[in-house]
């Protein structure tokens, strides 16, 4: 079996890095880099739930 890595859900890039994710209502977003999770933030702040829900 091939071990395939995630791509960013903003930039599409592998995700090599773990810790860059945000919860939203779709589930678990991962971004390769803290730039991409900032940017995704930003432009979708109505869709993400709040910090505690992911504790």
């Amino acid at each position: 079996m091939a071990d395939k890595k995630k791509s960013c859900d903003l930039c599409g890039l592998p995700v090599e890095v773990e810790g860059f994710t945000l919860l939203s209502k779709e589930g678990k977003k991962e971004f390769c880099c803290e730039g991409c999770q900032g940017i995704y933030q930003m432009l979708n702040e109505d869709n993400l739930l709040p910090e505690e829900a992911s504790k």
